[in-house]
């Protein structure tokens, strides 16, 4: 929008000098009398086709077509020797001059410098002036020449110069939707993942204990525990969406709830304060799928979980304990169901933290598992 209120009153300017120039040509050609009936008609002609001419020059070298430019460069210096030849001479003189300062404004280097002494030798050739004021003319029209080159190859710059940032600004708005989706999915995968696969451990601990003929009471305990699973998956999405709108409540009120519901030990160290929206979000999945794998993979296990608020990061750590002497996969969560899920908790939880310049480090301690996330506010 600023090129073209910049270039709208460059065209207007543009077209009144060209009138300007054209009105002083006819004027000067005509207003001494020294034409009349035919020869009056043949300088009418002979002046609108140099017109013609020098238009179609302009044309050329603004569609950057060099062999018709280079043709139509020849045919406007005849055409100015045929005016000074008829006693033209204001018209050859301006045909001369305005082919010399385009040539060096819109032609290549080499050529535009060939047509341009070519020009100014011819009026050179033919002027009756003296050697100082040809000098001063050929050495002013040079000039002008260079000096407007220079404004066309800055302005075409400029207009390069604004593409590439166009287009950069393109590249990272599309860089930035694609990390946003990337963000979405993982946000869904995330809130499936630990719903789901809770609910899918509780549903096929009541089919096993319906195929094993157990009391209805203790079935009945898991279908609750599945449907209560559920409830919470719905609470999670409305979570999800709130995080993906930047609506989010107080982690410490997150790991309240969710250490309550797990029966989980929770200790809060530092001095709590609002987290970024990307790093609270890192902790509330990461404690999420820490504590589910607890209880998918380490069922009847003392769990607890540890929120320490440090000098510019927070880390979040999640432990249990070795689960109860004689507990095995088989008891309460089933090797199938132990495998349930989409098996890419300890991947995600990693990759987000490493997208926001922190760390998570997983494994094995003193016969049970540690979950350790630091991340930057």
């Amino acid at each position: 929008m600023d090129r073209e209120a910049e270039s709208r009153p460059r065209r207007v300017l543009t077209v009144l000098g060209r009138g300007v120039l054209l009105v002083t040509v006819v004027w000067g050609t005509f207003a001494d009398g020294g034409f009349a009936g035919w020869a009056a008609v043949a300088a009418a002609a002979g002046l609108a086709t140099a017109v013609g001419l020098c238009a179609a020059f302009l044309r050329a070298t603004r569609e950057q077509r060099p062999l018709p430019a280079y043709l139509l460069a020849g045919a406007v210096l005849g055409a100015a020797w045929l005016a000074d030849s008829g006693r033209a001479t204001l018209l050859a003189d301006v045909l001369w001059y305005g082919l010399a300062v385009m040539s060096l404004v819109r032609m290549p280097p080499v050529p535009g410098l060939v047509t341009s002494a070519a020009s100014l030798a011819s009026y050179a050739a033919v002027t009756t002036a003296s050697w100082l004021s040809v000098a001063a003319t050929v050495g002013g029209i040079i000039l002008l020449g260079y000096l407007l080159r220079l404004d066309v190859e800055a302005r075409g710059t400029s207009r390069r110069l604004l593409a590439q940032e166009r287009a950069a600004r393109a590249a990272e708005a599309e860089s930035a939707a694609l990390a946003e989706r990337a963000r979405i999915a993982r946000e869904i995968h995330d809130v499936l993942a630990h719903s789901l696969s809770a609910q899918l451990v509780h549903l096929e601990a009541a089919r096993l204990m319906l195929d094993a003929g157990t009391d209805r009471e203790q079935i009945r305990e898991r279908v609750v525990a599945a449907r209560r699973m559920a409830q919470d998956g719905l609470v999670e999405t409305r979570q999800a969406l709130s995080a993906l709108r930047g609506e989010l409540t107080p982690v410490g009120e997150f790991l309240v709830e969710l250490t309550g519901r797990e029966r989980a030990a929770l200790v809060v160290t530092g001095t709590p304060r609002p987290l970024a929206a990307e790093a609270s979000l890192a902790v509330r999945r990461t404690a999420q799928e820490a504590v589910t794998n607890v209880r998918k993979h380490a069922a009847g296990a003392r769990c607890s979980v540890e929120l320490r608020y440090l000098d510019g990061a927070v880390e979040l750590e999640v432990r249990n304990t070795r689960p109860p002497r004689g507990w095995s996969e088989g008891e309460g969560a089933p090797a199938e169901l132990a495998a349930s899920g989409s098996g890419y908790g300890l991947l995600g939880m990693r990759e987000r933290a490493e997208l926001l310049g922190g760390s998570l480090v997983a494994g094995p301690e003193d016969g049970g598992w540690r979950v350790l996330l630091r991340v930057p506010e």
